[in-house]
């Protein structure tokens, strides 16, 4: 397991009564219940950032979007036009 750090969060004193009962319904301390939250946003912000590297690499290639090559006389065949 990897060495924890205190760290110092300033926040309004209602806010902390609120997340000391919020705490307290989980089982946890507020520092737990920060810590995880912090896991979850870190978690999720390297997903997104692994997500628009894929789309990315997509987006910078051809698309394929099936179909054949035609011949330039293929194309400017206007016979079933006629």
């Amino acid at each position: 397991m990897a060495a924890k750090q205190n760290i110092t969060v300033a926040i309004d004193s209602s806010l902390l009564k609120r997340a000391r009962a919020v705490a307290a319904k989980r089982g946890h301390s507020v520092s737990a219940l920060l810590a995880e939250e912090l896991r979850r946003l870190v978690d999720t912000d390297a997903e997104y950032a692994s997500a628009r590297r894929r789309a990315q690499a997509l987006l910078d290639g051809p698309l394929a979007l099936g179909g054949s090559r035609l011949k330039r006389e293929a194309l400017h065949d206007r016979t079933r036009l006629r």
